[in-house]
């Protein structure tokens, strides 16, 4: 089985984000666009977000680090280390009230894929 240690990649994606000019860093750590499941590990700068954007399947948001805001039309929520969210299927946008890690998981179904 092959395992890695988030604790260290958030690490790796906050010093990423931190050299980059949109504040942000990715890496898909299960799965990817062939997969019905995907799993990213996220890291957002304080004052950086994902602007608005459609659900592309089931989802849910697990904050390693840090402190994000989700919100929707007409919700939001706050989110700390620890905490964990089932995205709801409308537009939504994340941004990060402090420096940030998210493990961000999506279900998606794949037009190709019969069962």
């Amino acid at each position: 089985m092959d395992s890695i240690s988030l604790t260290g990649l958030a690490d790796e994606k906050l010093a990423e984000a931190r050299k980059s000019h949109s504040g942000r860093a990715a890496h898909t750590i299960h799965g990817g666009h062939t997969h019905e499941l995907r799993q990213t590990v996220l890291a957002l700068l304080a004052g950086h977000d994902l602007s608005e954007h459609a659900n592309p399947g089931e989802a849910t948001l697990q904050v390693l680090r840090g402190h994000v805001r989700l919100t929707t039309g007409g919700d939001s929520w706050d989110g700390k280390a620890g905490d964990y969210v089932a995205i709801p299927p409308e537009r939504h946008a994340l941004a990060a009230v402090e420096d940030s890690v998210v493990v961000l998981t999506v279900l998606k179904s794949i037009p190709s894929h019969s069962h």
